[in-house]
């Protein structure tokens, strides 16, 4: 996808798993599509990607992810747009261009910070949100042909943001084109990636699903924005998504220098063996064996009797749960706030969806889908942990958490 090579090594194959953000309804519960859900490493510039990539179509244009109600990324999302305002003295007045806008929420932080705004998203339902937010979005995919549109208009950004979007991308050189296309030598480039380094050293392979068509490591993504006059010239890393990073990238004119964070980040990779075949076929025995765990400690607890909920659908849970094979015999409901999911089945598995208002009488076990934010819930199911309730958390090792503290399973 970078640097076109075909030398490509499968590392990790999940089987046939359907989009993990399509949830069925009792009518469509049969009509559902599968598609192989399997990672390659390119030896040459070591991008790691997916083997088989449905079309941006189906993945996106009905997407139900919403990002106004995830409460720590809203959190995040105010404190990164102060910060990258402030760490670039962006003038009163800037035009912002957020790629991948969904709900507006990231745009509606810069608004409060004086910027003007602009969203480019293809989802039809996240469009009408920001909408009744006041958000304009262009509902279009970012390619050449799109930014080529936006210049005719003399759309001329000072800052573009395209955060948990980058990597979703399937023809990486024309999105970047179209970087190019609208940026100057005042123009910043912000994308926020989950970072391969975490996957790999904390065993998260429920980031490999279809949306994510890569997963990047910093060095392939510097050679990428070589090869269209980009360099990238800071990196900044956050525990959110259960690690990221925000690269800035700017033209090759800009006057704005590389930082340090740059280099001492490749040193890192470099010495985490991320350009090691080792790295992966270790990475692949480790996931076999969180498989095997996590499907046991749910067998064992159904013999016990014990009600176990999943805490959360996200898509990342849609890859656990197909990969494991765990369905209604082990997991009896899945539990979430976002009504476009709500009244409906995890896909592929067929786990009833229901309202957190709809539990009367709460499990003795919650499966932490959503692991990525486990500190939250920590602390709004408190009071459930307190009065004896438990969570398992899937990764890096499976783990019991009561109001003590976690414990490895074994």
């Amino acid at each position: 996808m970078i640097c076109r090579s075909t030398d490509l090594e499968k590392f990790v194959d999940l089987g046939r798993q359907p989009n993990g953000n399509a949830f069925p309804d009792g009518e469509s519960l049969s009509n559902e599509v599968f598609y192989e859900l399997s990672m390659s490493v390119c030896r040459k510039c070591w991008l790691v990607q997916l083997d088989d990539c449905p079309s941006p179509e189906e993945l996106f244009t009905d997407h139900p992810y919403v990002t106004g109600l995830n409460v720590p990324v809203v959190r995040h999302f105010a404190n990164l747009a102060r910060h990258i305002v402030a760490k670039f003295e962006l003038p009163h007045h800037s035009l912002v261009v957020d790629i991948g806008a969904n709900d507006g929420t990231l745009l509606s932080e810069f608004r409060k910070l004086g910027m003007r705004i602009l969203g480019v998203d293809p989802g039809r339902r996240t469009g009408a949100l920001a909408e009744k937010a006041g958000v304009t979005v262009c509902r279009t995919f970012w390619d050449r042909d799109s930014a080529a549109a936006l210049r005719r208009l003399n759309v001329r950004p000072r800052l573009i943001t395209a955060t948990a979007v980058f990597y979703h991308v399937p023809d990486l050189h024309t999105f970047v084109d179209g970087l190019a296309e609208v940026m100057d030598d005042e123009t910043i480039f912000a994308t926020q990636c989950v970072y391969l380094k975490n996957v790999i050293e904390e065993v998260q392979f429920d980031h490999f699903y279809h949306e994510h068509t890569c997963l990047y490591s910093l060095r392939p993504l510097i050679e990428l924005f070589k090869g269209h006059g980009l360099r990238v010239i800071d990196v900044e890393f956050y525990p959110v998504h259960g690690g990221s990073f925000v690269a800035y990238v700017v033209k090759d004119g800009s006057r704005i220098r590389e930082s340090e964070s740059v280099r001492a980040a490749l040193t890192r990779e470099e010495a985490a063996g991320v350009f090691e075949r080792k790295t992966y076929t270790r990475f692949a025995r480790r996931v076999a064996d969180n498989k095997r765990q996590l499907t046991r400690l749910l067998r064992e607890l159904r013999k016990e009797g014990a009600t176990v909920y999943a805490l959360g659908a996200p898509v990342k849970g849609s890859t656990l749960l197909n990969y494991c094979q765990i369905g209604p015999d082990l997991v009896s409901a899945a539990v979430e706030v976002n009504p476009f999911k709500i009244g409906r089945f995890t896909p592929g598995t067929h786990i009833p969806v229901i309202s957190e208002a709809q539990v009367v009488r709460e499990p003795d076990y919650y499966i932490v889908l959503a692991w990525n934010f486990l500190e939250y819930f920590l602390q709004s199911h408190d009071e459930y942990l307190r009065k004896g309730g438990r969570f398992i958390v899937p990764n890096p090792t499976v783990q019991i958490v009561d109001h003590r503290g976690a414990r490895e399973y074994r």
